[in-house]
């Protein structure tokens, strides 16, 4: 069994950790025409008439230079409602959305992440592999405690508010039969939470072969356990796909 854990935006997450927080910055009504559409509720009756300001995700772009011009490479959310496009310039994209932030990469940043993401990787398993920048692949041994093998127990982890078991999506995450031994999905969520508290946003896929989870990790909300591999990519579009072979 493997697990993938994914850092979506990484280089862009690296460029904007440990400063305050875009998400909600106040924003001129004029001039986000193209990002209100998006990100208010078409059914809320107070979307309609935004007042001078409103707190609405702030766009930011991450660039960097390619064959000797600067380019977005990365972009948030609010940035892409905005009409803001990878490969753009700064210019492009500021003709655009007159508000979006424009960062460039944060490398000292981008080490100490993957550092992070390294070593809570190698709380699940002895087996890691720096994949990619903000990508590890975990194996699960016969001996790790994800493995589900019959006769290992590990302590029971529970939730430090009540003490009561850990559940996910309102299931107890302990495996059939193991009041001790947790699922691998159960422990994964738990590194993906532990991230969230670095400042980290993550997201895991866990299948049975590395690249059925490197596709599960990029479809993960936060995380995805595939079981049975060809019954989960029949349905996908062939543009889907492609995510594992780049």
């Amino acid at each position: 069994m493997f697990a993938t854990i994914y850092l979506p935006n990484f280089y862009l997450q690296a460029a904007m950790r440990h400063q305050p927080p875009y998400r909600g910055t106040a924003v001129p009504a004029v001039g986000v025409a193209g990002i209100l559409p998006a990100l208010l509720d078409p059914a809320d009756e107070t979307s309609a008439c935004p007042t001078d300001k409103m707190s609405v995700p702030q766009p930011v772009a991450l660039i960097e230079k390619q064959e000797n011009k600067l380019v977005i490479i990365q972009l948030n959310q609010a940035a892409k409602a905005a009409g803001v496009r990878k490969g753009m310039t700064p210019s492009q994209a500021l003709a655009r959305c007159l508000h979006v932030v424009i960062k460039t990469r944060e490398r000292a940043q981008e080490k100490s992440i993957n550092e992070i993401l390294i070593q809570h990787a190698f709380t699940l398993s002895p087996f890691v592999e720096a994949t990619a920048p903000g990508v590890c692949t975990i194996q699960f041994g016969k001996a790790s405690p994800l493995s589900g093998e019959t006769g290992f127990q590990s302590a029971s982890w529970t939730d430090s508010s009540d003490g009561e078991p850990v559940t996910i999506d309102g299931q107890d995450a302990r495996l059939p039969g193991q009041a001790g031994c947790l699922s691998s999905a159960a422990k994964v969520s738990r590194v993906i939470e532990q991230l969230a508290e670095c400042e980290i946003t993550a997201q895991a896929g866990i299948a049975h072969l590395p690249d059925a989870s490197y596709l599960a990790a990029h479809l993960a909300r936060p995380v995805l356990q595939i079981d049975d591999a060809k019954k989960f990519l029949a349905p996908l579009p062939i543009e889907t796909l492609a995510i594992a072979l780049s």
